[in-house]
């Protein structure tokens, strides 16, 4: 057995690249129209199990049986729904860790707002994922199941991984379910609907241009260093100018603009002063800039600033001729909210090592 099918023997299924189906297809003397079946039963039939496979002969789906696991990577645990019409969806992973998957409803679209891994490592002060720690990363299997779910009942237009977790520090399984995200012959999605956040991990920034052109949405939080490294500790590896000019490389979708998003904390990073630093380091720079208010969340320390504040400190990023839009809170009475995700529900969290790929 070569190492690739050591690698993949008993694996989810849907943790293959379709590449990567082919090549076991191939390997095993099968002709390669047959990987193309087993993708279409997975991603356009959302087969649950091999034996609905019916166009591939019972040899061949034995031959699956035995190879693979096509068990639902995940389980639901609640659904909450919020006075706004936002969903959180808590699921339940096969090692009985949690996380959250959140639905938000707009006139012509519904955006799914992703986790991509257990936890978080970075500890943004004003993040509640960031308390919990990072558990692991979560499988490919995993991130697609979440849309894959969610998806029959909200008819999904547009992903943002912006959910648990920092998407970067998680590259290689990120990139491959966005492949499959984009592929045709599976979910078929548009790069221009899909969005990656980050707190800033620059080589990783760098190393996802090489592979996806999707939308990235810089998550800076602070005009200028030592704030940003007092609320972000990554910025003390990464600082702000290193960030942006990774940043601005990024080969973003046509016609899409870099993103940039900034939590107002009250008294922390929203002085006017603020706001004339952001102005002129940004100015530049083809971007947008969201204005998230803090979403309160027990324990975190922070408020959120009066709307006559967050309005004056848009208008002054306006003066500066930067395209600004203040980001909505929603779901916040059901903890759905930017910042808000933490899995916190009585099972406790338990860590497995051998999932944490990195």
């Amino acid at each position: 057995m070569d190492q690739f099918m050591q690698n993949i023997v008993n694996t989810n299924i849907k943790d293959l690249s379709p590449q990567e189906i082919e090549k076991f297809v191939l390997d095993n003397d099968f002709k390669p129209f047959r990987a193309r079946q087993i993708v279409k039963w997975l991603y356009k039939k959302s087969a649950g199990s091999f034996d609905e496979m019916t166009d591939l002969s019972k040899d061949f789906r034995d031959l699956l049986e035995f190879s693979f696991s096509l068990k639902p990577s995940l389980e639901l645990i609640d659904e909450l729904v919020s006075t706004d019409g936002t969903k959180k969806y808590l699921f339940k992973l096969s090692d009985g860790n949690q996380i959250e998957s959140v639905v938000i409803p707009e006139k012509a679209r519904n955006t799914l707002c992703i986790s991509s891994q257990v936890g978080c490592a970075l500890g943004c002060t004003f993040c509640m994922t960031g308390t919990v720690g990072k558990i692991r990363n979560l499988t490919p299997s995993e991130i697609l199941d979440q849309y894959m779910f969610v998806n029959q009942y909200n008819a999904i237009t547009n992903i943002v991984f912006m959910g648990m977790g920092e998407p970067l520090d998680n590259l290689q399984n990120l990139v491959k379910s966005i492949r499959t995200f984009i592929d045709p012959n599976c979910l078929g999605l548009s790069p221009k609907r899909i969005t990656v956040s980050t707190s800033g991990l620059v080589p990783k920034i760098k190393e996802l241009g090489k592979h996806v052109s999707v939308n990235l949405a810089v998550s800076l939080n602070a005009p200028r260093d030592e704030l940003r490294d007092e609320i972000m500790p990554i910025n003390k590896r990464y600082p702000i100018k290193e960030l942006i000019n990774a940043s601005v490389n990024f080969p973003v979708p046509n016609r899409k603009y870099l993103m940039f998003e900034y939590v107002l904390l009250k008294d922390v990073n929203d002085s006017d002063s603020d706001a004339h630093t952001l102005g002129r380091l940004l100015e530049a720079i083809k971007c947008k800039i969201n204005i998230i208010p803090f979403n309160e969340a027990y324990p975190l320390p922070y408020q959120s600033p009066s709307w006559d504040r967050v309005l004056k400190f848009q208008e002054i990023l306006i003066s500066y001729k930067i395209n600004v839009r203040i980001r909505k809170s929603r779901g916040s009475d059901i903890l759905g909210a930017c910042g808000q995700l933490a899995a916190k529900y009585p099972s406790k969290m338990v860590k497995d090592t051998t999932l944490a790929q990195n």
